[in-house]
């Protein structure tokens, strides 16, 4: 696809940093990655998955750390469950485990070796994206929507080429917690982004939409991260690279439609599995009740 001189090559690869410790879930990521934590009965890392293949993309890089086997482990073929399931006709489970397989030679996992930021993390997957746009999906922010919010950026990227960025807006005290934009134009949906703050004071915040954690972006990022400039937290930031992008090609953000669940934290998680549960038709009975008998109690 071609956009005046802008060559727009089609988006088919993503990058998943997964190397994070999952402190705030101690003491159940002690031994298992946080992306591995199940709500309902998928982990985290499958929905991005799942949502990264909706979107068109085909070929995936999971950015580990020691310790994050599992999640590799977890994307192989299971012989031995396999012929067990098959043995007994389980059908049903032989369906529940079909999108936890993907096709040999479509998935890589390289190590992060230093915890140096999420900037530093995609840029070990360097070697992966080459000269080709890719897409960043952290499976913390678990987002509930149809189409997918990858599947909603596709199309402004395949419109527009460039960096496209999900934001949500955030209340303004809460800014420093979140990368920031800056907005040249704004309809309501599509955001033209003039600039990107990491974490800055509420005071010094150019607006309360954050960038979420979806990106599509454009390869020539990789060169301003193999700087190693640190920013805020003493961290590579993702953020300090993408904003040097801007005035060189397009970059827009989007009003996603959906609900977006940030399953870093406990409260939130507990929420998505909530959300999630009511949203099962062999569910949603069951927990309904369970939620009556538990609001109609007092409180303890």
């Amino acid at each position: 696809m071609q956009k005046g001189q802008l060559v727009i090559k089609p988006l088919t690869k993503a990058v998943l940093p997964v190397a994070g410790f999952g402190t705030r879930f101690l003491p159940a990521t002690k031994s298992m990655p946080k992306e591995m934590l199940p709500v309902v009965d998928r982990p985290l890392i499958q929905y991005a998955i799942d949502e990264a293949r909706a979107a068109g993309i085909k070929e995936f890089c999971l950015i580990t750390a020691r310790g994050k086997d599992s999640l590799i482990d977890y994307f192989d073929v299971a012989y031995e469950l396999v012929d067990n399931l098959r043995q007994k006709g389980k059908q049903d489970s032989l369906d529940a485990l079909e999108p936890s397989s993907i096709e040999a030679g479509s998935l890589v996992a390289l190590r992060q070796q230093e915890p140096m930021g999420l900037g530093h993390a995609v840029w070990c997957a360097r070697s992966f994206v080459g000269d080709d746009p890719f897409a960043v999906l952290l499976p913390d922010d678990l987002i509930s929507a149809n189409p997918g919010c990858l599947a909603q950026m596709v199309e402004v990227y395949n419109k527009f080429g460039g960096n496209v960025v999900a934001v949500s807006e955030v209340p303004i005290e809460k800014t420093s917690s979140y990368g920031i934009v800056k907005v040249s134009n704004d309809d309501g949906k599509l955001i033209e982004i003039s600039g990107l703050i990491e974490k800055p004071k509420p005071e010094e915040a150019p607006s309360n939409l954050s960038v979420i954690g979806r990106y599509i972006l454009s390869p020539e990022i990789m060169n301003y991260l193999a700087a190693m400039e640190r920013g805020a937290g003493n961290e590579v930031q993702l953020t300090d690279s993408m904003a040097k992008l801007i005035g060189q090609m397009p970059f827009h953000g989007l009003r996603y439609n959906g609900i977006r669940y940030d399953c870093g934290s406990k409260a939130g998680f507990l929420e998505a599995q909530i959300a999630f549960a009511l949203k099962r038709p062999d569910l949603k009975s069951s927990m309904r009740n369970i939620l009556k008998k538990y609001a109609c109690e007092e409180e303890i």
